[in-house]
């Protein structure tokens, strides 16, 4: 299997008055078309390794290969084409620009890329029809719901077919039953489209979609557990890792930090 992301012995040091070890020998690969998931306590390293895949940030030493580039290595302009191709994102406040219907929305990484409007319209369209949002497409996002929403942001992060796409949270301002519908939206695209997913998440449930979880304590990598044949399976066996990590095992329940 090819490697969508190589993660070798990152450090991530932060400078200042009280210098600060973020991030401690974290070596990771993700294979093409897997679903990862990303746990552990507030504090633990997890939101920094995930803006140093995301190029927001860079590693003090070590080395992050996506889709076999460095983009740690490239200047600003190609880096900045480097994010917009390779990468789409999802967060936890969905992002998206109230002032254009959801449709613009989900057309902006095309309409970057200088895309034909005819070959917008059609992509927009089908994986609109996957997300289940074709009949809101002219809707603005103040008249829809925060799964709605969240769809329309999952379809805007795939539209240009990521190498991977980057999840933060997605479910973190969700209701349950929107949070459902949101994962399994996740899943499926992930499984039709064999779209690479690294998803940060506090929750076990949103965990237990994923075919991998990966633990950090205290920036360093604590467990990793896989799916087997049983999701309800895996899910315990999240819940019981998360509570070896003790501590904040209530927060880590309690989601929302």
């Amino acid at each position: 299997m090819e490697h969508i992301l190589k993660i070798s012995h990152v450090n991530k040091v932060y400078d200042g008055k009280n210098s600060f070890q973020a991030l401690t020998n974290i070596s990771l690969n993700v294979e093409s078309g897997e679903f990862i998931g990303i746990m552990g306590p507030s504090g633990s390293g997890k939101t920094t390794l995930l803006n140093l895949i995301s190029t927001i940030d860079r590693p003090t030493s070590g080395e992050i290969i996506i889709n076999g580039q460095q983009p740690h290595k490239l200047k600003r302009e190609k880096l900045a084409k480097f994010r917009r191709r390779e990468l789409g994102f999802v967060f936890q406040d969905f992002n998206l620009l109230d002032t254009l219907t959801l449709e613009e929305n989900i057309m902006l990484p095309l309409v970057l890329e200088k895309e034909k409007p005819s070959v917008m319209e059609e992509k927009v369209n089908i994986i609109a029809k996957k997300l289940g949002i074709e009949s809101i497409l002219k809707k603005r996002t103040f008249e829809v719901s925060g799964g709605q929403k969240q769809r329309t942001a999952i379809a805007r992060a795939i539209i240009h077919k990521p190498a991977l796409l980057l999840a933060d949270e997605p479910t973190g301002n969700l209701d349950s039953k929107s949070s459902k519908s949101v994962l399994e939206a996740m899943l499926d695209i992930n499984q039709q489209e064999k779209t690479t997913m690294l998803m940060v998440t506090h929750d076990p449930l949103a965990a237990s979609y994923c075919h991998r979880v990966v633990f950090i304590k205290d920036g360093e990598l604590y467990n990793e557990i896989y799916l087997g044949d049983n999701r309800q399976v895996f899910y315990q066996q999240i819940l019981d890792v998360l509570s070896m990590l003790g501590g904040n095992a209530n927060e880590l329940l309690s989601t929302r930090n």
